[in-house]
């Protein structure tokens, strides 16, 4: 067994479970890298050629790294939560790519997203409440400082925005127009009544204790290096605050169903979800996005992010997590010790995609849709009223059927490691397990019925 992952934790990740001490193990690592990502950024940055990091730029990133350090004596905690913040992974590697591999032609685009950093350095000093005063750019209209907000400047082209903290009050101050004044308050929150602040919806956390959940609608590195539309994603989207109360009271009743789905549902959105990024409805729904299509998904590179279209129902926002969670998890665990040498080439059969999948997307997508199928069945099990039973059982049948579909084919698989093994041992057990609370015969003959459907339609598809 690896050294990095206990056998008791790889077994309680394997029942798509993993306590305090897995899931901690999985954070400890993420957070550890992103920190050498950052550092790997900085020394890039000092062996660049002048044409793509001038010496104004480089002396200002060192400037930031100063504040940084000086905000982190201050409040340690409040500043590695603006670092380890899952979009700025993204902005991070982006900076790396370009100071490594970019040619001139990109100067300009890596310039405006190395000057990021002094927004993250500034947002670090910020939530430590250390007293600063800088200069930063705007761009495309807005000056954001992750996690935050964002201050809507009504000019396109970059401009010098002063930002100050003192007293417990933001200051923002662009040339030609009145300051903005935003107040930092732990009870009330960061707000302004100043219409030109456009602030980050902080959703409720979903247990006592936990921090709240951006719903992140505003950073510029949201959807940067995503491949959203060849991951069959929609757009991300800017919500207006009609918007943003339909997003909240949805988001109002997921914690009750995440914690009938057993209280290792909540531990692991607690733990794991530090922000959601809205995305546009996906064709099939309504316009305002009240019909059944929905669309989700996750960013290795952005650990702790789950970009989703508002699901229709609490429910269904509940399953979108158990769903998307699971893809947090197995993609850090693989990043901690690999779990099998298959090619990836995509071949497989998977009853909940039209195209051949790779070894790896098969064995992603049978993880977490058997945390779904034993998800659904808590909650099939624990219902009171009938119609919600009979989705819950109806949504059961269906994911374990698609999960019994694909098992033979990871089980077989001679490429596994010792430590995928493990992984897809647990899985099958709990895949019999599940079978112990059979749902009824006619949700399973639909099921059944769904998954050879399926299959002949991917045949005739693939021509196989």
């Amino acid at each position: 067994m690896s050294a990095a992952v206990p056998e008791e934790a790889l077994r309680a990740l394997g029942r798509t479970e993993g306590g305090a001490d897995a899931l901690g193990l999985l954070v400890r690592d993420q957070h550890t890298r992103r920190l050498v990502l950052l550092r790997a950024l900085l020394d890039a940055a000092a062996d660049a050629p002048a044409a793509l990091c001038p010496p104004a730029a480089l002396a200002r990133l060192r400037d930031d790294w100063a504040l940084l350090e000086a905000a982190e004596r201050a409040g340690r905690t409040a500043v590695r939560a603006v670092l380890l913040y899952p979009l700025a992974g993204p902005w991070a590697q982006r900076c790396l790519h370009g100071l490594i591999a970019a040619g001139p032609a990109d100067a300009p685009r890596l310039a405006a997203d190395l000057d990021h950093f002094s927004a993250l350095a500034a947002t670090a000093a910020l939530r430590a409440r250390l007293p600063f005063r800088v200069r930063l750019t705007a761009r495309d209209g807005l000056l954001v400082l992750p996690a935050l907000g964002a201050l809507r400047t009504g000019r396109d082209e970059p401009i010098p925005v002063d930002v100050a903290l003192a007293g417990g009050r933001l200051t923002l101050r662009q040339e030609g127009a009145a300051p903005v004044t935003v107040r930092l308050d732990a009870d009330a929150g960061d707000g302004s009544g100043d219409p030109r602040w456009l602030p980050v919806l902080a959703l409720p956390p979903v247990r006592p204790g936990a921090a709240p959940v951006p719903l992140d609608d505003i950073d510029p590195y949201r959807s940067a290096g995503t491949g959203v539309a060849r991951g069959g994603l929609s757009s991300v989207i800017r919500l207006d605050a009609r918007h943003r109360t339909r997003w909240a009271r949805t988001w109002a009743g997921v914690e009750p169903l995440l914690r009938t789905g057993g209280p290792h549902r909540v531990a692991e959105a607690a733990t794991l979800l530090h922000c959601l990024v809205p995305l546009a409805p996906p064709p099939g729904s309504t316009p305002a996005g009240d019909g059944s299509a929905q669309c989700s998904g996750t960013r290795r590179e952005a650990f702790g992010a789950v970009l989703t279209s508002r699901p229709a129902t609490p429910a269904y926002f509940a399953s979108t997590l158990v769903h998307e969670l699971q893809h947090t998890k197995l993609a850090a665990l693989a990043a901690l010790t690999p779990l099998h040498h298959e090619d990836g080439a995509p071949r497989h059969f998977a009853p909940w995609r039209s195209d051949p999948r790779p070894f790896d997307g098969l064995l992603q997508g049978a993880y977490s849709h058997i945390a779904l199928a034993d998800h659904w069945q808590r909650l099939a099990l624990g219902a009171d009223r009938l119609a919600v039973r009979d989705q819950a059982w109806a949504e059961h049948a269906r994911t374990s059927e698609q999960v019994g579909a694909v098992l033979p084919v990871l089980a077989g698989s001679g490429a596994l490691t010792r430590e995928g093994r493990v992984l897809v041992n647990e899985m099958i057990s709990m895949y019999h397990r599940l079978a112990d609370s059979p749902p009824p015969p006619g949700h399973r003959a639909r099921a059944a019925s769904y998954v050879r459907t399926a299959r002949m339609i991917w045949r005739q598809r693939n021509a196989t």
